[in-house]
């Protein structure tokens, strides 16, 4: 009896040692979890940012502290994140209105892609059109969308506090729909900035946050992940376009432009400036421009005015599976250098047509938009690494960028940035010699050449390209203007009408090759994707 009740007390001791034993552990795994939560949530430190090249002081942000150590959340504790992120990042992100100057239209001017690249806007105020803005330093720099700003003749910003400021218009890129603006604090005061985050870090599929105003619903937060990376859309509206864009499932909609896309340690990832849709509002596709060139284009802006960007001074296309065969290469991969400009960067250090840049600086590059994107961070005199493909072997070429403003490329900025005719007239039995037929389904303006144009090209036959219309199967493509059409699909074209009966009967064909002549001398090559039959 008495080893039994002995064997009671130890089990019954057991036991209680078992329960401390648990509920020591499950104290342990609270404040693990709890120090997790603190530590995406850590405290802000000031760091300075410089502009590359030691340059002078442009700004401040902040960056979070902490390891970044990667953590297994369970929806507690991704629930107690998301709470944390959206208090500290809400602060930052502002409400803009402007009253626009020339502009008929009125609401927010937030990009819309569908098969006509048309934009569209939600009417709120007559001449008034709104946005998103997010506060990228104390002393109140602010970057948005250029399209939230652009001919804006008074520009007021409300903070997440309700306080008004009247903003100034600092600069503006075009090329990235990004422009920065200026609030005056009160003295001794100081905004709130959210942290700048690495967008060459992000991941399909990592949570982020987007943060804005659509609709006029001040300080909404959403949340997704990332759908896809290096999306390329054709919404911006300039010729130059860099578009490289985040995509995101985060619920963005008309008022969200130029607000913040943030992942989960608070940093700043992206500027929301553009969604996909058929209705005009939400339907899951939305774009944000990547931090990395946010920072870039911002620096500039506030530095200079402008951007001071370094252009390689080449044309570029898309590889395909037929061209990487054909090429040699080990896959499909890299960006076809299809032009290169005499005298430019490029042709002085030695890149010809035909080469496939892989790599740009050890990053590497399979689309145009991807090497646009790269080379759009640096300026000129900046030196690149290129790695190339050439006649089956890898290369490494060195590049010094120029700007747009030196010698070799005045003219070609010129002929690239001529402005398409409003109406063309096409080619009828009545229309006199030389006039220029539009094909406005190609976007190409084309007419038989002239006595002079046959001698300054050095040709006996061919068409004379007039013009090239933005947003183009042709301008996609890289076809320039002021060149001559010598052959269609290898078939030797001698005048207008040869051209015009070749096209049609490849009104079927995926693609058509065209080559083509420059008064420089040089002959190119450029393959056209075919506009579907309904637009013809």
């Amino acid at each position: 009896m008495a080893e039994k009740g002995r064997s009671r007390v130890l089990l019954i001791l057991g036991g209680i040692g078992l329960l401390l034993v648990g509920l020591l552990a499950g104290v342990l795994l609270m404040e693990w979890r709890f120090q997790q939560v603190q530590m995406a949530a850590a405290p802000a430190r000031i760091v300075e940012r410089v502009q590359l090249g030691g340059g002078e002081r442009v700004g401040a942000v902040t960056l979070p502290e902490g390891d970044g150590r990667r953590l297994a959340l369970d929806p507690v504790v991704l629930n107690q994140v998301f709470r944390e992120v959206a208090a500290r990042v809400t602060p930052a992100v502002v409400y803009i209105e402007v009253t626009a100057g020339s502009r008929s239209f009125s609401g927010d001017f937030f990009h819309r892609f569908d098969p006509n690249q048309e934009r569209f806007f939600r009417e709120f105020t007559p001449r008034q059109s709104v946005g998103s803005g997010v506060i990228i330093s104390p002393d109140g720099y602010l970057v948005t969308n250029y399209h939230v700003v652009e001919d804006a003749r008074e520009i007021r910003v409300t903070l997440a506090d309700k306080r008004q400021f009247e903003a100034q218009l600092i600069g503006f890129d075009r090329s990235t729909d990004l422009a920065v603006l200026k609030i005056d604090a009160p003295r001794g005061e100081t905004f709130p900035v959210i942290a700048f985050g690495n967008s060459d870090e992000l991941k399909v599929g990592e949570w982020v946050l987007a943060v804005g105003n659509p609709f006029r619903l001040t300080s909404t937060v959403t949340a997704g992940i990332v759908s896809a990376l290096g999306r390329q859309v054709n919404i911006i509206d300039d010729f130059f376009r860099v578009e490289d864009f985040i995509q995101t499932d985060a619920a963005i909609n008309p008022g969200n432009s130029g607000g913040a896309l943030v992942n989960l340690r608070g940093e700043l990832v992206g500027i929301n400036t553009a969604i996909a849709t058929e209705s005009g509002a939400y339907e899951g596709y939305g774009f944000a421009v990547p931090v990395n060139l946010v920072a870039r284009v911002v620096e500039d802006l506030i530095a200079y005015g402008e951007v001071q960007r370094g252009y390689l001074g080449v044309s570029i296309q898309e590889i395909d599976a037929q061209q990487a065969r054909e090429l040699g290469l080990p896959g499909v991969q890299g960006v076809l250098i299809s032009e290169v400009r005499a005298g430019g960067a490029a042709d002085q250090a030695g890149v010809r047509a035909g080469d496939v840049v892989l790599r740009v600086n050890d990053r590497a590059v399979n689309a145009p938009n991807e090497l646009q994107s790269v080379v759009a961070r640096y300026r000129p005199g900046d030196r690149l690494t290129l790695e190339i493909w050439r006649k089956g072997r890898r290369l490494q070429v060195q590049v010094e960028l120029m700007g747009r403003d030196a010698p070799a490329y005045r003219e070609w900025f010129s002929e690239l940035t001529q402005e398409a005719p409003p109406q063309m007239p096409e080619l009828t039995p009545e229309a006199p010699r030389g006039s220029v037929y539009n094909l406005e389904a190609w976007g190409l303006g084309l007419r038989d050449l002239t006595a002079s144009e046959r001698t300054a090209f050095d040709v006996d036959g061919g068409v004379y390209v007039a013009y090239v219309a933005r947003g183009s199967v042709a301008e996609k493509a890289g076809l320039p203007r002021d060149v001559v059409i010598l052959q269609i699909e290898g078939i030797d074209v001698a005048a207008l009408e040869d051209a015009l009966m070749l096209l049609e009967e490849l009104a079927e064909a995926e693609t058509v090759l065209f080559r083509v002549k420059k008064r420089d001398g040089t002959v190119a090559f450029y393959e056209v994707p075919v506009p579907a039959l309904s637009e013809q």
